[in-house]
């Protein structure tokens, strides 16, 4: 399928623009210039100047605000104007502006809308445990790309039955994850597949920063897809028949920012909910060694296999792929479902 354009699309973490360093990102092939404006508010333009097509992120944002083509000098502010020619008599032409973006910082991301209709930011998920929990609880925010279709990453983060194998002893196992019922729900155009594994084994991860001493514990793990391109994770562990209340829950955020048809970026970061408290020394390790086992599962695992998938697909050509369905493929299906309604009702309004 095709990439939904009127949608908000992660462009970075906020932490990561700093002022008077333009930032150059590709977004549904679009080239696009983020930068801080006056005061430390963010733009985002088309990432081209209209003199000679020389790219903005390699010029330099000026006191003001505006950022100036590295060029021939041309200034531009956020709303993509040109507010100085700095040669000859200075006339600005009428065709020397850039096409802006609509862009967000909240919940410690830069958002950018791609499309044609107007941009409301409630439309972002609420991801708001990243800006509500001390920050001694919230990982590593990280980053990785990925040479495959978004998609591909989606459907790998639906269907965590591959954690069984593929993240085996770590964040689940054959026994319990690949055994669980699963219960696949939609609401609107968001839908989460979740489990439910009562007196089973704790995965490694979880037994890290719950009781450590690998008790069986009930645990549970509930997906959510927000469309086009945001998952969030609900997976936790508690003592067997206490109730998800009294457990420890790593809530993780998983999302992706299409490139192209053929490469993603994929942004993550987890935070610590109803933590166990451990003396400073030991919570320190722990966290450091949540963002090194979430970064080696997503890198050495995850990555190799979801780019291995998309160079077999493209060897016989998608036409030709028809996938065997599984029982726990129903997130999957259903979330295509969504978006092909998505990106239909965005095609009958464009036409």
């Amino acid at each position: 399928m095709g990439f939904l354009k009127n949608a908000w699309y992660v462009a970075m973490w906020a932490e990561n623009l700093k002022e008077g360093e333009p930032r150059d990102i590709t977004i549904l092939d679009q080239a696009i210039v983020v930068f801080r404006t006056a005061g430390g508010g963010v733009a985002a333009l088309e990432n081209r100047c209209p003199h000679r097509s020389a790219p903005l992120h390699l010029g330099s944002v000026c006191a003001d605000g505006t950022i100036e083509c590295g060029y021939h000098g041309l200034r531009f502010d956020g709303s993509g104007s040109c507010v100085l020619n700095p040669h000859g008599k200075g006339i600005i032409p009428a065709g020397a502006r850039v096409r802006p973006y609509p862009v967000c910082e909240k919940h410690t991301l830069i958002w950018v809308w791609l499309g044609d209709r107007p941009a409301d930011p409630a439309e972002i998920p609420d991801l708001s445990a990243l800006d509500n929990s001390p920050q001694e609880h919230v990982t590593l925010r990280d980053r990785l790309e990925m040479d495959v279709h978004y998609q591909l990453v989606v459907d790998n983060l639906l269907d965590l039955s591959h954690t069984a194998y593929l993240h085996k002893g770590v964040l689940g196992n054959p026994q319990t994850t690949a055994a669980a019922e699963i219960a696949v729900q939609q609401s609107g155009n968001t839908v989460t597949v979740s489990r439910w594994m009562p007196a089973v084994p704790p995965p490694g991860l979880h037994d890290l920063m719950f009781h450590r001493d690998g008790a069986l514990v009930d645990h549970w793990a509930a997906m959510t897809w927000h469309a086009p391109s945001v998952l969030v994770n609900d997976a936790g562990v508690t003592r067997p028949g206490a109730g998800q209340a009294e457990g420890t829950t790593l809530l993780g955020f998983h999302l992706l920012t299409p490139v192209s048809r053929r490469k993603t970026i994929y942004h993550f970061a987890a935070v610590r909910m109803n933590p166990v408290p451990f003396p400073e020394p030991l919570r320190l390790e722990i966290m450091e060694q949540l963002s090194r086992l979430r970064r080696q599962a997503f890198t050495t695992e995850d990555e190799p296999m979801i780019e291995a998938q998309q160079r077999a697909i493209d060897h016989v050509g998608e036409e030709n792929v028809t996938p065997v369905l599984l029982e726990v493929d129903g997130g999957a299906v259903r979330y295509r479902r969504v978006l092909e309604r998505l990106l239909k009702d965005e095609a009958a309004c464009a036409s």
